[in-house]
């Protein structure tokens, strides 16, 4: 049987209970020092009320607590990024546009413009990475446990892993956003907001 390795919790004797006189003079001492003394005479009624008679130890501050990261509204930072795009690219004013009345020349050159705006946009507030290091076309092998997140196969898809491919492309990842902060006025709904030339 094993020992047991609680240890009793160690009690001083309890001293003993002073005499009828000692009572006496100990009430005379506490009832002047209750009318004279305010504080000693609240901490005498505390003890009445089970608070007992020892000086109030200062007020330890509060823990202090770290405020929370404000929770994201994914609905907001997408028309964020929308109004970005639309701001520095054109994005929505091409994408609205009716393109079938133009020639493939004038789209090219209206794509030229969105293209450069929306990588403006992309390097400016976000930092984009490769989800694999390898060069497009290199064989691979993913052994089992591949982040499926992060990888989707494609083909003839049969089997378990380990399974060897072509990597068809290394696929995209954000690794840090640096969206604005908006003030709380501030109409996220509006993409861009109508001119009036006067």
């Amino acid at each position: 049987m094993p020992l047991s390795t609680h240890t009793p919790e160690f009690r001083p004797p309890k001293p003993p209970a002073p005499s009828f006189f000692s009572r006496l003079a100990i009430a005379l001492r506490a009832f002047f020092r209750i009318l004279a003394d305010a504080d000693y005479a609240a901490r005498v009624d505390g003890l009445r009320l089970g608070a007992g008679l020892e000086p109030p130890h200062p007020a330890t501050p509060p823990a202090t607590v770290p405020t929370p990261a404000p929770a994201v509204n994914y609905n907001d930072a997408a028309l964020q990024l929308l109004a970005l795009l639309q701001r520095d690219a054109r994005l929505i004013d091409f994408t609205q546009e009716d393109v079938t009345r133009y020639s493939d020349a004038d789209i090219g050159g209206a794509a030229r413009v969105v293209h450069e705006g929306c990588r403006k946009v992309l390097r400016e507030h976000f930092s984009i990475v490769p989800v694999r290091q390898e060069a497009e076309g290199s064989r691979i092998i993913l052994n089992d446990g591949f982040d499926a997140r992060a990888i989707r196969l494609t083909g003839n898809v049969v089997g378990k892993a380990p399974f060897q491919g072509s990597l068809s492309h290394r696929g995209w990842r954000a690794i840090e956003v640096r969206l604005p902060t908006f003030a709380e006025s501030h109409d996220v709904t509006v993409l861009a907001q109508a001119e009036v030339e006067l």
